[in-house]
């Protein structure tokens, strides 16, 4: 039997070998080079393919696929929200992802991304309030204090400069694990006993809660002037965080407006609200914060760019780190038109 070709083989990153990468590296230096990673592809929003990903929506969750191509190379990423789940011991989102040569459509990379959508998830956040949130910002209110909280925390720590965190999740224990998680990482850590109460004294305010439904974690009266909303939770149709009045006094900025529109809090708005795409702020071709009274919402629902960003950064990785198993997945007869002889030839 002929032995597989060396471009037979695909580089596999596994859950190991992705929290190998990231404690060799260390986890806020990984959400800083991946918030570069996805700033600079934003700077180049044009060259890509884009749409809105492609869902399959039941009564307990939903599972997605969310591709882009930037003409040269080409990456998807399958990601499921299953709220239920956590009650079951399971994770609520689980992910994987490609990159493959457009050239010639053969896959370059697999990877585990549950990790790595919450590392990404969280760099995009930080990325996005420094553009948007007030200046000198030190405070951050994290309402919600599941899988998703403690890289948010260290990732605005790590990007933005803040210094304190207040927790609030209406599960006592989500925020205990949450305090302890970030016990001697920096930051001042204050669990709180409501949402009002972590609000006070915050100039960002990040809400990323599970639930599949139309939720109102924050209320207009609970929100003043001159802060940034970093609302990540709303990331489905029907399921929200925001109260639809602090929409309307806020300037909003979204990933891509024609997913953002179907899945982020801007479901709750007409379809011509104005909104502004984040990448056009980055390329100077838009405002981003303009006074010290603004609202300033970034509606996060999470977009294919950044993943194929992310998916690169590992892939660049590998050379040094070599943190991947070598999957035979491309069958790689000696002649291209002879795969049924290839078959034949296995059994000698």
């Amino acid at each position: 039997m002929t032995a597989p070709s060396r471009q037979a083989f695909v580089p596999f990153v596994s859950v190991d070998n992705m929290m190998q990468l990231v404690l060799r590296i260390g986890i806020e230096q990984v959400m800083i080079d991946l918030a570069a990673e996805i700033e600079a592809d934003f700077l180049r929003w044009p060259d890509f393919d884009k749409t809105p990903r492609v869902a399959s929506h039941s009564s307990v969750g939903v599972i997605e696929l969310m591709p882009t191509s930037d003409g040269e190379t080409y990456g998807f990423k399958y990601v499921n929200g299953h709220p239920e789940n956590m009650k079951q011991g399971r994770q609520t989102v689980t992910a994987f992802g490609l990159l493959a040569d457009v050239a010639t459509g053969y896959p370059l990379l697999l990877s585990e991304m549950t990790i790595l959508t919450a590392l990404r998830t969280a760099a995009t956040s930080a990325m996005a309030a420094k553009w948007l949130a007030p200046e000198g910002s030190t405070t951050m209110a994290l309402i919600g204090n599941g899988a998703q909280a403690e890289f948010q925390a260290l990732a605005f720590k790590a990007i933005c400069g803040l210094t304190e965190v207040r927790l609030y999740d209406i599960d006592p224990a989500a925020t205990a694990k949450c305090v302890k998680n970030l016990a001697g990482r920096g930051l001042t850590v204050t669990p709180c006993r409501t949402a009002e109460e972590a609000i006070l004294g915050a100039q960002i305010i990040t809400t990323v809660t599970a639930d599949k439904q139309y939720a109102t974690i924050l209320t207009d009266n609970m929100v003043g002037n001159g802060v940034h909303i970093n609302g990540v939770g709303g990331d489905c149709p029907g399921k929200t965080e925001l109260h639809r009045d602090i929409l309307l006094r806020s300037s909003i900025f979204v990933e891509y407006p024609p997913q953002t529109r179907i899945e982020g809090e801007i479901q709750q708005l007409a379809p011509d609200h104005p909104v502004t795409e984040l990448w056009q702020v980055m390329a100077g071709q838009a405002a981003g914060r303009t006074s010290a009274g603004q609202v300033t919402l970034f509606d996060s629902v999470g977009f294919a760019i950044e993943d194929f960003s992310a998916l690169r950064y590992v892939h660049r990785k590998l050379p040094e780190s070599g943190l991947c198993t070598l999957l035979d997945m491309i069958a790689d007869p000696d002649d291209p038109r002879d795969l049924f002889g290839m078959i034949l030839r296995a059994a000698r």
